[in-house]
Order: structure tokens, then C-alpha cells, then sequence
């Protein structure tokens, strides 16, 4: 069975112990470096960190992290909270990640093993992101069948309706996912779209439990769909691997039984991605 989803902790930002080439690099290098040390640490965390956490996490003078975020902060690439002093990952960075994940221009042949993929499954496969309450392609490659769904790299579709996008609500922080849904409307587009945020709540924590999501034809009637995340070594969820194809030839349960060669793709892709390998064993959720 594929291992299971976790949800980032609700608990404050844990300061992960700098790494003596971290530090090193941190202390001695370049301001570009030094620069990289704070964005990566950063980004380690799962809320926004003060001034103050950052430097004990990155161990070096306030000062020094202080000039970092001042600059990172007027390119855009970090976001400070005024209110509480606290920092974050800014829209730029954002922007930047999306941009190189989708990417030709990078040596990790990820659109080669989603073509496998693709050629192995005999459907259509892609890889995505949540942004917002979509779903982002950032790589897909059509199968050769002339019953398909013709959609491009770059397209969104609804996240609470396809197996990508729930993949990926299912991994978000719970505190950060309820506030995304609060007063949101989420659209009907066939007879069994979840249109409840309670509902919705309930297929995610399924999607926890089996560490995959199905798409019921929940956004196309007669389109099924199945995905899985891709992971880091740490178990984060950085991105979803996703497959469909119509229902007269992908059932549910058909779809289901994919599952296990999406695994593995999806270590392929995160080990591609430079990610590292994360144990094959079925993992329990920690208490959320």
C-alpha cells in the first residue's frame, strides 16, 4: 500500500540544527550564499519565523540575518508580517519555484519519466501544484488515445474536484486549509462534485489515510482520475502525480490499481528533483 499523507504540524515553526556546511557557508561565504542559507531555512519552516528563531536556527549574528531578510524583502522574495515580525515566503520566490519546476531548461529528466509513465499506464498523466484553490499543471503529456481531455502545462482546473488538487488540500496545514475554505463556494460542475466544505473534509482525511485521491468524474463527467503525492525525504508534499482517462475505460477501480505504479513513479520524480528517497513503509499519521 502507499504510504500515507501527512498534514504540516500545527504546532510553532520547530529550528532545525544547522549543518556544519550550512553554517559554514553561512558564515564565510558570499552574500549570495549567505542569502540562500536564509531563504533554504526559511522555507524549511511551516509558519513564518522571527528574526530572532531564524538566527539560532541558522546560528549567526542577528545582524547578519537581519541585512539578508531586509534584502530578500525588497526583491520580493520573503514577506515580513508588520503585526508580528515574522517572515515568510514571498510571491517572487513563489513564482520562481513554479517556474522552475515546470521548466525544460533542467537537467532531471522529469518529462522522460512522466512519458514512461504515460506509455506504461496507456492514459494520460501530469504533475501538479495547488495554487489557490486550483490545481496547476506545471508538466503533462497526453496519451495516444483519441478519447481524451486535451489540457496543456499551465491549465488550472478546480482543486476540490480532481484527484491532484485533492492530493494536495489533503496536505496542506489544516489551520491554513480551513482559512482557504472559509466562505468559499465551491462549484458544482457534475452530479457528484463535493460541494460541502464538511464533505470535503471528510473525503481529505480519506485521502490521508489511503495516501492516494480519486476523482469520481467529480469535474468532466466520464472522466476518472487517481493521484499521489510526490514527496521529499521528510514526507512534505511538494507535488501530485496525477491520471485519468474516461470512465468506459478507466473505472475507479481500474483507476485504484494504478496506484502502486504511481508510487514509484513518484519516487523517481521526487529522487529527479533532487528530493532525495523517502522509506517505502506504510507510516500512521501523527495526531492532528
Amino acid at each position: 500500500m502507499p504510504r500515507e499523507l501527512r498534514n504540516s504540524p500545527r504546532k510553532p515553526a520547530r529550528q532545525p540544527a544547522p549543518s556544519s556546511a550550512r553554517k559554514e557557508a553561512a558564515e564565510h561565504g558570499s552574500a549570495l550564499e549567505k542569502a540562500l542559507s536564509v531563504v533554504s531555512a526559511l522555507v524549511d519552516q511551516s509558519h513564518p519565523i522571527g528574526l530572532a528563531d531564524l538566527a539560532r536556527a541558522l546560528d549567526l549574528p542577528r545582524q547578519t540575518v537581519h541585512r539578508q531578510l531586509r534584502q530578500l524583502e525588497e526583491l520580493g522574495c520573503i514577506v515580513r508580517d508588520p503585526a508580528h515580525d515574522r517572515f515568510a515566503v514571498g510571491p517572487r520566490l513563489t513564482s520562481l519555484a513554479l517556474r522552475a519546476l515546470a521548466s525544460h531548461n533542467q537537467g532531471a529528466p522529469v518529462r522522460a519519466l512522466l512519458a514512461d509513465l504515460v506509455e506504461a499506464s496507456g492514459e494520460t498523466c501530469n504533475i501538479g501544484l495547488l495554487d489557490g484553490l486550483d490545481f496547476l499543471y506545471i508538466e503533462r503529456i497526453e496519451c495516444s488515445w483519441s478519447l481524451r481531455v486535451h489540457l496543456t502545462a499551465g491549465s488550472r482546473v478546480p482543486a476540490h474536484c480532481t484527484s491532484g488538487g485533492k492530493v494536495m488540500l489533503a496536505a496542506m496545514d489544516a489551520d491554513l486549509r480551513t482559512r482557504l475554505l472559509s466562505g468559499r463556494h465551491l462549484a458544482g460542475f457534475t452530479p457528484t462534485t463535493i460541494t460541502r466544505v464538511d464533505k470535503l473534509e471528510r473525503e481529505l482525511e480519506g485521502v490521508r489515510r489511503r495516501g492516494f485521491a480519486l476523482n469520481d468524474q467529480e469535474y468532466t463527467v466520464g472522466i476518472v482520475g487517481v493521484a499521489v503525492p510526490i514527496s521529499s525525504a521528510d514526507g512534505r508534499v511538494v507535488a501530485a502525480l496525477a491520471m485519468h482517462g474516461p470512465a468506459p475505460r478507466l473505472s475507479l477501480a481500474e483507476a485504484e490499481a494504478q496506484v502502486p505504479r504511481l508510487v514509484k513513479s513518484a519516487a523517481r520524480i521526487a529522487e529527479a528533483w533532487g528530493l532525495g528517497a523517502r522509506p517505502a513503509r506504510k507510516r500512521s499519521i501523527a495526531a492532528e
